[in-house]
C-alpha cells in the first residue's frame, strides 16, 4: 500500500477541535492523570493503550460514572480471556441511562418516527417513569437479577422501556426484529431460555402491515421457560389468551429503583449471525457497556445533551443496543421503525431533517444505494444540523466518501466505523479531531490496542495483515451462553494467536495512523499466494451501474488449482453480454490488479444475506465445495434461503 500522504477530505476547524469533549478530556487527563498535554490524539491514543488503567479510571471520572461500592482496582486481571475489570465495584446501566431526566424533565429523550416521518417525543420523565413502572412489574412477576427478559420488537419507543427496566432490575435483555422468523427466534432465545416476551402483533414496513401473531404464538409454544408474555398492539389487536397488557405495566407512577449489581454483572446477549451452526449467545456486561459507551459516544462520536442520534438500525443488531446507548451522554435519541428505503430511496435523509439529527448513522449499503439512485440529500432536504454522517455494516467505498462530501455537503465529517457485535462498539472509526481520508477509519479508538498481524504474530505498517487487539477491552464478552469451559469463546478469538484478540477482518494500519478495512478474513481470497479482501472487489464492480450487488468466492480446488468466481446481480434492465463481462474485468484491472480478475462472472437472481444485511460468503464457498445445504448454512439465520439454492444446483452441475 502506498505511503504517499494524501490531501484529506476534509479536516476539522480549529474551533471545533477546541470545543470537541475529547480535545477537553485530554487537557482534563493531563492535568490530573498524567496524559500528554500536546501532540493531539495520537499522543493521547498511545497513553491510553500503554496506561490502560489509569486511562479507564479517568473515562469513569471525567463521565462521573456513579460506583455504589468501590473498586479494588481497574483491572484485577488483565489476561484474555477472562479479563477482570473493576472488582469489587457495584452500579446500574439503566440509573446512568435516565440521569438527565434529574435535569432535562420535559425535554425529549426519545423521539420516534414511523413512515410517516412524524416525529413523536418521549420526554425525559415519561421515559422514567415507565421504566419505573415496568420495572416494579417484573419484579412483581418474580423477575430477578441473573433472568433472562426477551423482546420480539421493532424499534419502538416500548423496546427502549423493556431493555431499560430489565437493566433496573438485574435481569438480562435480549432482542430479535419481527421480521425475524420463528427458527430463527427460537434458534435465539432457546439457548438462553426467557423469563418474560414482550412482543408485538405485527409491524409496519414498505408501506405495509405485517401480521405476527401467528409466528408470536410459535414461538410462546417452543419456549417452555416463559412465566409471562406482554402484548404490544402495534397494529391494534386484542391480546391472545393469557397474555398482559403493555399499557397495564407502565402505567403507574413510581420512583425508580435501580438495583445495584457488580461490574462484570451481565446487561445482554447479543448473537453472531449464526450462519454455519446455531447463532452464538454472546454475554457483555453492565459496566463493561457503560464505561465502553461513555467513552465511544461520548468522546468519539462527541455526543452530548444538546445532540440528536440517529442510527437506522433494528432491534435484531448491536447497533440498536449501542443507538440507545446515546442516553448515557444525555443525547435525545431517534428510533426510525421502517423501511429504509420507504416511500423512496432518500427515506433516511427526511428522517434525519425532521428529527434534527446531528449525528446520523446508516449503512455503507445505503450510501451506495443512494450514489446509484441519484439521491442528492443536500439538495433536497435541510440537512444544516448534521455535523457527521457514520457508516458501519461493511467498509464504506471511496466512492461513498466522495459521494457524501459532494451531496451532502463539504464541511461533513464523514466516519467510517468497524467493530463487532462481539464487543459492541468499534475498533476504529470516529475522532473528531482528526482528518478524514477517503476510503479510510479515521484511527484506531481509546484504549484499543488495535494492530495488524502477519501469520507469525508480526505487526504491519501499511501492509494487509489480520485485525488484532492485544489488549483487554471492558465490552470484550464476560462469556458465551451455555459456554462452561470457556472453550467456545476462546476458540472463536483467541485460538490464532494467544492472548490476543483476532476478530476475523483484514485490515491495513497505514503510517498516518488511519486504518483500511478489507472484508472478513475467515472468507479470504487467496490468488497465487497473495491475500485480497473481498470488499475491495465489490466496491470496483459496484461503481457499474449495471451491478446492483455482487460476490466474490475463492476455492481451493483438489488438483490444487484455486477457482474464483464472481456473482453478480444486474439492475433492471441490464444484461450480462460480452460488453459488460469486458468492463467488469476492466474495472478490476484498472482499480485493483490482473489478480484480482475472477475465473468466471455469473448472473445470480439475487445476493444472499444474514438477517442483519450481510453478504454470506463462507456458507456459499461451502456450498460449492459440495458441502449439503443443511450442513452448509444455518437456514433461521438467512434473509432469502430460495436463494441458496441457486449455488447448490450450480455446485451439483460443476460437480
Amino acid at each position: 500500500m502506498s505511503t504517499v500522504n494524501p490531501q484529506p477530505l476534509w479536516q476539522p476547524d480549529p474551533q471545533r477541535i477546541a470545543r470537541s469533549q475529547v480535545t477537553r478530556f485530554q487537557a482534563w487527563a493531563a492535568e490530573h492523570h498524567g496524559a500528554p498535554a500536546d501532540g493531539g490524539y495520537p499522543a493521547l491514543h498511545r497513553w491510553s493503550v500503554d496506561e490502560l488503567e489509569t486511562f479507564w479510571k479517568a473515562v469513569t471520572q471525567w463521565f462521573d460514572v456513579r460506583f455504589s461500592a468501590p473498586y479494588a482496582r481497574v483491572l484485577g486481571d488483565r489476561s484474555m480471556p477472562g479479563a477482570e475489570w473493576f472488582p469489587g465495584a457495584t452500579l446500574n446501566y439503566a440509573e446512568h441511562a435516565l440521569r438527565a431526566a434529574d435535569t432535562r424533565a420535559d425535554e425529549p429523550a426519545l423521539l420516534y418516527v414511523d413512515e410517516t416521518h412524524e416525529p413523536r417525543p418521549v420526554t425525559w420523565s415519561e421515559l422514567r417513569r415507565q421504566v419505573a413502572s415496568l420495572a416494579a412489574e417484573l419484579r412483581a412477576l418474580g423477575v430477578r437479577p441473573g433472568d433472562r427478559v426477551s423482546g420480539y420488537l421493532p424499534n419502538i419507543p416500548e423496546a427502549v422501556v423493556a431493555l431499560l427496566a430489565t437493566a433496573a432490575v438485574g435481569a438480562v435483555w435480549t432482542s430479535c426484529a419481527p421480521d425475524f422468523g420463528a427458527r430463527s427466534v427460537l434458534d435465539r432465545f432457546q439457548q438462553v431460555e426467557p423469563v418474560i416476551l414482550f412482543a408485538v402483533d405485527g409491524y409496519r414496513y414498505g408501506g405495509k402491515e405485517h401480521d405476527r401473531r401467528a409466528t408470536v404464538a410459535d414461538i410462546r409454544r417452543e419456549l417452555p421457560s416463559l412465566r409471562a408474555v406482554v402484548h404490544i398492539p402495534l397494529l391494534g389487536t386484542a391480546a391472545p389468551e393469557g397474555a398482559l397488557e403493555w399499557s397495564a405495566l407502565t402505567a403507574t407512577d413510581t420512583e425508580p429503583v435501580f438495583e445495584q449489581v457488580p461490574f462484570a454483572h451481565p446487561l445482554w446477549v447479543l448473537y453472531s449471525s449464526g450462519t454455519t451452526g446455531l447463532p452464538k449467545a454472546i454475554v457483555q456486561s453492565q459496566g463493561g457497556i457503560l464505561v465502553e459507551h461513555l467513552k465511544q459516544l461520548g468522546l468519539h462520536c462527541d455526543l452530548g445533551p444538546e445532540d440528536r442520534f440517529f442510527w437506522y438500525t433494528s432491534t435484531g443488531w448491536m447497533m440498536w443496543n449501542f443507538l440507545v446507548s446515546g442516553l448515557l451522554t444525555g443525547t435525545t435519541v431517534v428510533l426510525y421503525d421502517g423501511s429504509p428505503g420507504y416511500p423512496d430511496t432518500g427515506a433516511q435523509w427526511r428522517v434525519a431533517e425532521r428529527t434534527g439529527a446531528t449525528l446520523y448513522g446508516t449503512s455503507a449499503a445505503y450510501v451506495m444505494a443512494c450514489r446509484k439512485a441519484d439521491v442528492h440529500p443536500g439538495r433536497d432536504f435541510d440537512l444544516s444540523k448534521v455535523q457527521c454522517v457514520a457508516t458501519t455494516g461493511s467498509p464504506l467505498p471511496p466512492d461513498g466518501f466522495r459521494w457524501l462530501h459532494d451531496e451532502v455537503r463539504e464541511d461533513l465529517w464523514i466516519a467510517s466505523v468497524s467493530g463487532g457485535t462481539d464487543v459492541c462498539s468499534c475498533f476504529a472509526g470516529a475522532v473528531p479531531t482528526l482528518p478524514v481520508y477517503i476510503g479510510e477509519l479515521q484511527a484506531p479508538g481509546l484504549g484499543t490496542d488495535l494492530q495488524s498481524w502477519d501469520p507469525s504474530g508480526e505487526p504491519l505498517v501499511d501492509e494487509v495483515g489480520e485485525l488484532v487487539v492485544t489488549n483487554p477491552m471492558p465490552s470484550m464478552p464476560i462469556h458465551f451462553w451455555n459456554d462452561p469451559d470457556g472453550s467456545r469463546y476462546h476458540d472463536s478469538y483467541f485460538d490464532t494467536y494467544p492472548g490476543a484478540w483476532r476478530h476475523g477482518d483484514w485490515i491495513t494500519v497505514t503510517s498516518r495512523g488511519s486504518v483500511v478495512i478489507h472484508g472478513r478474513s475467515d472468507s479470504t481470497l487467496n490468488r497465487q499466494g497473495v491475500r485480497m479482501g473481498s470488499a475491495d472487489i465489490y466496491e470496483a464492480v459496484e461503481r457499474l451501474p449495471e451491478i446492483k450487488e455482487s460476490l466474490v468466492i475463492g476455492i481451493e480446488q483438489p488438483d490444487g488449482g484455486y477457482w474464483m468466481p464472481l456473482f453478480v446481480h444486474l439492475a433492471p434492465g441490464a444484461a450480462l453480454d460480452q460488453a459488460l463481462l469486458d468492463r467488469i474485468k476492466q474495472t478490476i484491472r484498472e482499480n485493483l490488479s490482473p489478480r484480482h480478475i475472477p475465473d468466471e462472472v455469473i448472473e445470480v437472481p439475487g445476493i444472499p444475506h444474514t438477517l442483519t444485511g450481510k453478504r454470506i460468503e463462507v456458507p456459499v464457498k461451502r456450498l460449492l465445495q459440495g458441502t449439503p445445504l443443511e450442513k452448509a448454512v444455518n437456514a433461521g439465520s438467512i434473509d432469502n434461503l430460495d436463494l441458496l439454492h441457486f449455488y447448490e444446483d450450480l455446485a451439483r452441475k460443476r460437480a
